[in-house]
């Protein structure tokens, strides 16, 4: 059976090139590529992947197509519905409990990865740092910021996953 985590760490930066070719942001692309990733991970199932490279790439691009729907669907919504729908702002009290307990959870899976793993990921998903930004701001190759992200996405997944059938 193939590993999910070896289908994007083979077919990455080919990915991300396709993907920045069709989107014109090549860190728009990164973000979708990394997203695929998430969602070859999460896919359940015993089901083996025939051909990983078209699974990943099928999955990038329906997750651009979600993207693209859901962003007509926003520009043809009036402001005030916006507003005026407390969902948006009021999680149920139970939901934010799960997601405070997710976030702490999260925060401790981040804290057992090794410093430039967890600066790698914080800084690309919390500051919005292209590969080429955090591998000039932490002194590595871009390929090394490339592992680490993508180590650091591995492992917290993995230690949600446990944490959650516990």
């Amino acid at each position: 059976m193939t590993r999910p985590g070896a289908v994007l760490e083979n077919y990455y930066r080919e990915l991300v090139g396709f993907l920045a070719a069709r989107l014109g942001n090549r860190q728009v692309a990164e973000d979708v590529a990394h997203d695929a990733y998430v969602r070859v991970l999460e896919r359940s199932g015993d089901t083996e992947i025939t051909h990983p490279r078209a699974f990943l790439y099928r999955t990038a691009l329906n997750l651009v197509i979600d993207g693209h729907r859901r962003s007509v669907l926003r520009q043809a919504e009036p402001l005030e519905v916006l507003d005026a729908d407390e969902r948006f702002f009021n999680p149920a009290p139970q939901q934010a409990l799960d997601q405070g307990q997710r976030l702490d959870l999260m925060r401790q899976a981040l804290e057992e990865l090794p410093q430039p793993c967890r600066d790698s990921f914080l800084l690309r998903k919390l500051e919005g740092l292209s590969h080429q930004e955090i591998a000039e701001r932490l002194a590595i190759s871009r390929s090394l910021v490339e592992k680490h992200i993508v180590n650091a996405m591995k492992h917290c997944r993995v230690r949600m996953h446990q944490w959650e059938n516990q």
